[in-house]
């Protein structure tokens, strides 16, 4: 089921805490954009498939990347791309999102998304794996 464009904000902005529907955009655009890049096929057609349209779009035509990013240094590339972002805030910008998305997604399809990721992902998206500790 695909999530309306507003509840998925909403969603994001609680999560994040954002004082805004604006914050809560930003951080999803800039999360997806960077997502999309590590994701190929199938899977990235269906997380699409679940995702606002406007959403969807991000994902499907990402920001290029040279090399699949770890959990660190994709939480750096984040902070790089939302002014006045730090490492940290960017790790909270992508949990509000990434949880979000494993919602819309539901496991089967996180788990596959996961599987295309480096490890350490998982607890990004708010879905740690057992016996996986930070």
């Amino acid at each position: 089921m695909t999530l309306r464009w507003e509840a998925f904000l909403e969603e994001v902005r609680e999560r994040g805490e954002y004082d805004t529907p604006g914050e809560a955009e930003r951080a999803a655009r800039v999360v997806l954009a960077l997502l999309g890049a590590h994701l190929v096929g199938n899977v990235r057609a269906e997380l699409a498939a679940r995702l606002p349209e406007t959403l969807a779009l991000i994902l499907l035509n990402p920001l290029q990347a040279a090399e699949p990013l770890g959990p660190e240094r994709f939480a750096r590339a984040t902070a790089a791309w939302i002014e006045g972002a730090t490492e940290t805030t960017a790790l909270w910008d992508i949990g509000a999102v990434l949880s979000t998305v494993a919602d819309a997604a539901g496991d089967d399809l996180t788990g596959r998304v996961l599987l295309q990721l480096p490890p350490g992902y998982d607890l990004l998206f708010g879905r740690p794996r057992p016996g996986h500790r930070p």
